[in-house]
């Protein structure tokens, strides 16, 4: 039986895209002003990004009868989320830029938050700060944590500083200065100066990039934050340019880390929320796919990296200490985000030899170009895309990423690199490349999971991303869990998730308080000026939906704790009446749940009121139609299942239809990913077309 896919709609139709440029491939999901949907995927240009995503925009609408033209001019709206940002903090490629401080205080990215990975190494030195000690300059100027200026800004030496810093190649400059939080007017008034003498240069102030309590977030935002403008300025620009010149006239929105979007304007005003852009989306699918779920852990396998995450009775789980890089030795921001941990554990992850003789997965990937060697792009280090091509689980036929998959260069590969050096024959060796591979991921699971009190066996897992369908199952084993839920959806699972994502962002009040000794009138004036910015907000957006939703809450602590806890109030406290109880009330809850262990009899003091502003985006999307008919078969391949050959059949993923179960061994082609079953394991389709696997006997 052929596949024979029915043209969706044209004509006047209106569309809205949702993009994801990983490491490796663009994955796009458009939807049509009719629900309709078609997904793409194509491999990503680093040198121009639209080029990579035009390709996979023209597949998906080629793949139900689209116009790739008539889709790409007619978008009223484009959900761009990207890795750039991250990969340039990771990779040091970011503008030359200068931090100035206020004097004595020099060394507040060198010291961090002084913390270790080995808290018992005494011997460990400082990792170098993110600006250069040499590029990172005191400015005589003091104000008191009550707001009380001390030392007035010397503007005749920041005059000074400002020019030579013209002869050191600056491209972009941040200000961090003590209690800029309480009182800006220094930080602003070198903002005056610096775009009298320095015009054109960006240049961000730390209050205005996370107005925190902790100096050293404080600092790391604003450092971040201006080193990625000039970049992020050249890679939004030209996107949108790209996009203009092609005839797009609707509105381009930015995935940020919060696990939401906003206008690109406001992005490139504030390029920091761009860190974790991509990885934040996954979790929204794994949310809305299992909302009644105690815990779900969505896992996120890509080209590049494989992200988990973990979603609590429908919430997604944030963080504000996500650092990049390792903890305490990369990077932290202090601001909120989807907690995801990400290793480099893709299918394009490289397998080698090390030293000792052993056998080693990543974290080096192969990335787009040259790509694994199965892409015939000119790569020659085997991955784990090529270990699955030898081991027979990708159809070399009828892979979808715009070109055919090249089996005999995955083999020498192979058998060059890794079983030749260890004596092995090339499927034994391509078996151990993907049991190594998943046995990282399993490793990443257990530590996403078990650091944040919960067992991944008792926890539902989301798999997807183009690879993450391939080795769910063996992850699964792993696990010692006996359910795992495909996607419909899985192959663009962060793209799918832009599609359900908010417009939303987060406003911040850092005035101190103490509920027992409770300063009314401070709180009214937190409470007050965070409602205003949220209506403002609000406002912008009153076209794009229904009512906005509006969370307030609290970073809090009990006195002498190191850190603090994020504890969402729901409506706006009432400060000239209880809200110390209910934030009392609230934090001990709150303590109870996360640490099994709260003080009742403890104040607990306020270190930063905050709001949360979620306009939801009305989605209309429906699976595309099935084609009619039974599930089918379209080969049997003798396909390698734990280092023994099985006769296996490979459906049309297009013909299954709901309620469909697949007995293994089996493989499911989908259009932008592929579903292993393996022997001991069976496949079933819901009402919604996502696949349960559940382990046979369980």
């Amino acid at each position: 039986m052929s596949t024979v896919h029915t043209p969706f709609s044209g004509g006047d139709a209106r569309y809205r895209i949702a993009v994801d440029t990983g490491g490796t491939f663009t994955d796009v999901v458009v939807g049509s002003n009719a629900g309709e949907m078609a997904v793409g995927k194509a491999l990503t240009t680093y040198d121009r990004v639209f080029t990579g995503f035009e390709a996979s925009v023209r597949r998906a609408a080629e793949s139900v009868g689209w116009s790739g033209d008539d889709v790409l001019r007619n978008a009223d709206v484009i959900v761009y989320g990207t890795t750039h940002a991250t990969n340039a903090v990771l990779t040091g490629k970011v503008a030359r830029t200068a931090l100035l401080t206020t004097s004595g205080f020099a060394d507040t990215l060198l010291l961090r938050e002084g913390g270790r990975r080995d808290a018992f190494d005494s011997r460990a030195a400082y990792p170098p700060p993110y600006i250069p000690r040499h590029l990172t300059f005191e400015i005589n100027e003091r104000i008191s944590a009550e707001g009380d200026v001390l030392v007035p800004l010397d503007d005749d030496e920041a005059r000074g500083v400002l020019r030579g810093l013209a002869d050191e190649g600056i491209e972009a400059i941040a200000v961090s200065f003590l209690w800029s939080i309480i009182n800006d007017v220094h930080e602003r008034r070198l903002a005056e100066l610096i775009e009298e003498i320095l015009p054109g240069v960006p240049f961000t102030l730390s209050h205005a990039a996370n107005p925190t309590i902790r100096e050293y977030r404080r600092s790391s935002a604003a450092a971040i934050d201006a080193s990625l403008k000039p970049l992020m300025a050249d890679h939004l620009g030209n996107l949108r340019s790209d996009l203009v010149a092609f005839g797009f006239a609707g509105d381009l929105l930015v995935v940020t880390s919060e696990g939401a979007v906003l206008d690109v304007v406001d992005v490139l005003d504030r390029p920091v929320l761009l860190l974790n852009s991509g990885p934040s989306m996954a979790p929204l699918v794994g949310a809305a796919a299992a909302p009644d779920r105690e815990t779900v852990v969505v896992c996120d396998m890509g080209g590049t990296t494989f992200d988990v995450s973990l979603v609590e009775k429908g919430v997604v789980r944030h963080t504000r200490e996500a650092w990049l890089g390792e903890p305490f030795v990369g990077h932290l921001t202090g601001l909120s985000s989807v907690a995801v941990t990400s290793i480099g554990a893709g299918g394009g992850s490289i397998a080698w030899i090390d030293g000792g003789g052993l056998l080693r997965v990543g974290p080096q990937s192969a990335r787009s170009t040259p790509g694994p060697a199965a892409y015939g792009r000119g790569g020659e280090e085997p991955t784990v895309t090529d270990a699955c091509v030898a081991l027979g689980y990708l159809d070399t036929e009828g892979f979808e990423g715009g070109f055919t998959l090249d089996r005999d260069a995955a083999v020498r590969a192979i058998e060059s690199r890794v079983a030749g050096p260890l004596k092995m024959d090339t499927l034994q060796a391509a078996q151990a490349i993907l049991d190594v591979s998943a046995n990282h991921m399993a490793t990443a699971i257990r530590q996403a999971s078990l650091e944040q009190g919960v067992d991944p066996r008792g926890a539902l897992i989301v798999a997807g991303g183009g690879a993450g369908a391939m080795v769910a199952a063996v992850i699964g084993r792993l696990l010692e869990t006996d359910t795992i839920l495909i996607p419909s959806t899985a192959g663009v699972l962060a793209a799918y998730g832009a599609h359900r994502a908010p417009i939303a962002t987060e406003f911040l009040s850092p005035l101190h308080n103490d509920t027992r000794h409770f300063n009314v009138s401070s709180a009214v004036v937190a409470v007050t000026e965070l409602g205003e910015k949220a209506d403002a907000f609000a406002q912008r957006f009153t076209a794009v939906s229904g009512e906005a939703k509006v969370t307030y809450f609290v970073d809090a602590r009990y006195p002498g704790q190191a850190w603090d806890l994020r504890v969402y109030l729901g409506s706006a406290p009432n400060a000239a009446d209880d809200a110390a109880h209910v934030i009392e009330r609230a934090f001990h809850e709150e303590h109870d749940r996360r640490n099994g262990t709260h003080d009742a009899t403890s104040r607990v003091e306020i270190i930063t009121w905050g709001v949360r502003v979620e306009i939801p985006r009305p989605e209309q999307l429906k699976a595309p139609a099935a084609v009619a008919g039974t599930s089918e078969v379209h080969r049997v391949d003798p396909i390698v299942f734990g280092g023994e050959s099985h006769d296996t059949k490979r459906y049309r993923g297009v013909t299954l239809e709901p309620g469909d179960t697949i007995v293994g061994p089996a493989v499911i082609d989908q259009p932008t990913t592929t579903i292993v079953v393996p022997p001991e394991w069976d496949a079933t389709l819901d009402s919604r077309s996502n696949i349960y696997l559940t382990l046979k006997g369980a």
